[in-house]
Order: structure tokens, then C-alpha cells, then sequence
């Protein structure tokens, strides 16, 4: 499953990529303006810091405009992914854009058939908003599971990237659901390598080492 970080952190996201695991990245204007920045600069900078694919939002609810915002936005990086809200404009638009060869990622998916017509619009990804279905009392990681069934009965190249990851479980729920990919915040991706008992582990290890005489240390 590919890793993808949710940000527009350009600290956060060279630290995710120094540990060689980052696939991608997602973000949106507001992530962009919780740091303070040029919505396309920033976008630049990303795409020179990722050769994988970034996600960014168009803010536009006609068709029209988000056509014109999607070839924009193509424009900054050949990396660049178009992400566009799943209603009734956007499906056009979808189907517009990606017959132009652009990217896109359908984003805000809480249903399978919200994911079924983005596919057959011609979507790049889809994204299900697994921790927002939680926090309504909905199994999310279920809508990847059935995504999933869906895609494989009828072979759609579209990829599962599951967002709105909350926490390690929901990291290890939407592989073993067999999305294609999740995208989580560093926090996130930093409390994937932690464990208590890996802790303590190794604080045992470097003790009985110290205990060693120093001959023996040096083999």
C-alpha cells in the first residue's frame, strides 16, 4: 500500500520522504493556508520535493470553472493530481479533465456509488473519508472493503486512496481492505514505528551492552 502524507507542511514532508516510504502527497487550501503560503508556490515546492503524485484541490462548484481551475492547477507540476469534490458539476469535469490526460482524484466519497460513477468517469483515484464516516457511527474502513469488491468485479484501473486516516489502526484496516493507498497526517505516519515493547527492548539491549567488559565490546 502506498503512503501518502496529508499536508502542506514542507518540513513534514521532507522529513516523510528522508525515510524513503513516501508515495505521494494530498493537500488542499486550507492546509496551504495554515502555513501562511502562495497556494501555487506552494504547490511547486511540494512537486519539487515529491516525485510522486500531489493531490490539489480545485475550490471551484461549477463545471466550468473547475475545468478551467483543473487545467491550471496541471500546469504547475507534470506530478500535480486534481482533486475535485464528488457532486453533480464535478462529474463532468472529471470526465473532461481526465480525457485530457490530467490526473484526478475524486475526493469526499462516502458511498460505494460515489465511487462507482467517479470510476466510470474516468477518476484516477477515489477518495473514501474513512475517520469522517467513524466519527458518524459508520464503519468506514467497510465503504474501502466494498470500493474494493467493486473495482476488482469490473477491472476499473481507479485506485483506492483512503483518507481521512485517523490513527496505526486505521492504517492497517484500510491495507488489509486492500486500498491502493492512505493518506495520514505525520503524526500519523511517525506513531506507525512505535511500539512500547520495541522500547523497551532496546533500552535492555544497550544496558546489558554497557554491561560488557570493554574488551568484549570491541569484539
Amino acid at each position: 500500500m502506498k503512503f501518502f502524507i496529508d499536508t502542506a507542511s514542507i518540513q513534514e514532508i521532507k522529513k516523510a520522504a528522508s525515510w524513503g516510504i513516501l508515495d505521494g502527497v494530498t493537500t488542499n487550501p486550507s492546509l496551504v493556508a495554515k502555513e501562511g503560503r502562495n497556494f501555487h508556490e506552494a504547490l511547486k515546492e511540494i512537486c519539487s520535493v515529491v516525485a510522486g503524485p500531489v493531490s490539489a484541490e480545485v475550490v471551484s462548484t461549477t463545471t466550468e470553472e473547475m475545468v478551467k481551475e483543473g487545467r491550471e492547477l496541471s500546469r504547475i507540476a507534470k506530478n500535480i493530481i486534481v482533486k475535485i469534490p464528488c457532486i453533480a458539476a464535478g462529474i463532468p469535469a472529471i470526465k473532461m479533465l481526465s480525457a485530457e490526460g490530467i490526473a484526478i482524484n475524486t475526493t469526499l466519497i462516502f458511498s460505494p456509488n460515489q465511487a462507482l460513477i467517479a470510476a466510470k468517469a474516468g477518476a484516477a483515484f477515489v477518495s473514501p473519508f474513512v475517520g469522517r464516516l467513524d466519527d458518524i457511527s459508520t464503519e468506514g474502513m467497510d465503504l474501502v472493503r466494498r470500493i474494493r469488491t467493486i473495482f476488482d468485479n469490473y477491472d476499473f484501473p481507479t485506485q483506492i486512496l483512503a483518507a481521512s486516516i485517523r490513527n496505526p489502526v486505521h492504517v492497517v484496516e484500510a491495507a488489509m481492505a486492500g486500498a491502493d493507498a492512505a493518506t495520514m497526517p505525520f503524526a500519523v505516519i511517525e506513531s506507525l514505528l512505535k511500539h512500547p515493547l520495541t522500547d523497551a527492548g532496546l533500552k535492555k539491549f544497550l544496558e546489558d551492552w554497557q554491561k560488557l567488559p570493554q574488551a568484549s565490546r570491541r569484539g
